[in-house]
């Protein structure tokens, strides 16, 4: 059953364990429990078992500053057993937690189920970090990190370590930790400069020797010996100021997989949809618009044909990113007319939907970020913008006009179909706006109807709405022009798409 942490105070004995060898997420989120359960008058014990004690500088600095209460230990009393034991940011039985006797098992955590999952479980294998998660379950028990401010430094550092400093971020859920936890600077910046060894910075220096650059679409791509993931973003950020290159791959190979770094500093690239082609069907990746990271996972890799040697991995990674540029059509929206005389005629179904007055948000002018699991949208806000909610809980912005020629409004409550609540972020402010408690229902009528046609292909579409960063359409998702204005063009998914249009008669 969905767990949550109010449950776990009906327990008495109770051990944290997060994953040995542990690292800032798995140590903020055995932090945020064990402070939970002591203010609710519980004594538990943090505690990580294996060979090795925490050993480098950033994680005992955090330890010290945050005042974490984690211990080392080996054994457990011979017969001993916890009323209760919780893992955080691992999963009971994995290889890398050591296995101690308990009488209930629960598990916190935001990897990949690896087996089965006892009764008391949270698992969100889409989330960025189990600190994230951590937040969410506070949430829910009226708890605000930000009262803490050792709470709030630690779960944000955790966040920030294991996205490759936000860089992997995708999750709406991630976002809202990462702008709204009150951290102390000072610890995160004395907790950063003190995570690369020497030996760290001599791998950077050897990788960046041996850089391969590609001018005519000017990238460059390194390998660099295993190491911290950190390191690979610090080789990315150096190879980014070369005056010659405007995205740029590095990557690791380890024993379990190869780790990548992605940067972009142009807007026809965002390195999070780089990063998430480059590994797609063989680990997973995101980000932000110019930093992001990902992992290629050694068995899905062999199992695909790709080999693991160096020149193997080489010869992929080369070829995957020659076939991201050689694939890609890009659009401006505003600046082009599509030719529509190839293109199918839609008209959109009779659909409930709903919408929100962007004016009710804030004030005329404001600037704002629509948040969404598509990623996020700039605007500014107009008396007449108007803020879709379509019938998957997608969200995209229209004006007053286009709204009136093909929705009518409903008496009804809106009832949202989504996964992720949407908001808002006030860019003046950074106050974050929930939507839903503004969404009005309204029908999707025909209206003037679309053309379309089916992708063959990768598209980057920069709508009117926001020129700085494009929709991506990929093979199966459909192209769509305004039938009133054919430089009015945009990206709808594939299932989206076939739900909510027709062919015209």
């Amino acid at each position: 059953m969905p767990l949550t942490l109010n449950a776990l105070t009906s327990y008495d004995d109770i051990i944290i364990q997060c994953h040995d060898n542990p690292d800032a997420d798995a140590l903020a989120s055995g932090m945020a429990l064990h402070r939970y359960l002591t203010a609710r008058g519980k004594h538990p014990r943090f505690i990580y078992g294996g060979r090795n004690e925490v050993s480098k500088s950033n994680l005992l600095l955090m330890i010290e500053h945050l005042q974490i209460p984690v211990t080392h230990v080996s054994r457990l009393a011979p017969g001993y057993k916890p009323e209760l034991l919780v893992t955080v940011d691992c999963q009971y039985g994995e290889s890398n937690v050591t296995r101690f006797a308990a009488e209930t098992v629960a598990v916190i955590d935001h990897h990949q189920v690896s087996g089965d999952l006892p009764e008391l479980s949270e698992v969100r294998s889409n989330y960025g970090s189990c600190a994230t998660v951590m937040y969410e379950l506070l949430s829910k028990e009226n708890i605000d990190i930000n009262e803490d401010e050792d709470l709030a430094t630690a779960l944000y550092y955790g966040l920030m370590t294991d996205t490759g400093l936000f860089t992997e971020i995708s999750h709406p859920a991630d976002k809202d930790l990462r702008d709204f936890a009150k951290y102390r600077p000072s610890d995160i910046i004395l907790f950063r400069n003190s995570n690369i060894s020497k030996e760290e910075l001599k791998i950077a220096g050897d990788a960046l020797k041996h850089a391969r650059f590609h001018d005519e679409q000017s990238y460059a791509v390194v390998e660099a010996k295993p190491c911290d993931p950190n390191i690979l973003g610090l080789i990315s950020d150096m190879l980014l100021e070369v005056d010659s290159v405007n995205t740029c791959l590095v990557y690791s190979m380890l024993s379990f997989g190869v780790k990548i770094s992605v940067r972009s500093c142009i807007k026809e690239t965002k390195a999070s949809e780089l990063a998430a082609y480059l590994t797609a069907g063989l680990g997973g990746g995101g980000g932000h618009l110019v930093k992001a990271g990902g992992m290629l996972k050694k068995d899905l890799l062999v199992r695909a044909g790709v080999g693991y040697n160096q020149r193997e991995i080489a010869d992929f990674l080369d070829g995957r990113m020659r076939a991201y540029y050689e694939e890609s059509e890009i659009i401006y929206a505003g600046q082009h007319h599509e030719d529509v005389s190839n293109l199918s005629r839609y008209i959109k179904k009779e659909l409930n939907i709903g919408y929100v007055e962007a004016a009710d948000l804030a004030a005329p002018g404001t600037m704002i970020t629509i948040r969404t699991l598509e990623g996020d949208v700039d605007v500014s806000i107009t008396p007449d913008l108007v803020i879709m909610l379509g019938i998957d809980g997608e969200i995209y912005p229209t004006n007053r006009l286009k709204f009136n020629a093909g929705n009518v409004t409903a008496d009804e409550p809106y009832v949202f179909p989504g996964e992720y609540p949407p908001a808002v972020v006030n860019l003046t402010t950074g106050d974050r706006i929930e939507l839903l408690p503004h969404a009005h229902s309204c029908k999707a009528l025909g209206g003037a109807g679309i053309y379309a046609r089916q992708l063959d292909h990768r598209v980057k579409v920069f709508t009117a709405w926001d020129t700085e960063k494009y929709y991506l359409g990929t093979p199966g998702d459909f192209l769509v022009v305004r039938v009133d204005d054919t430089s009015d063009i945009y990206v709808v998914e594939k299932s989206v798409f076939e739900r909510s249009y027709e062919l015209a008669i």
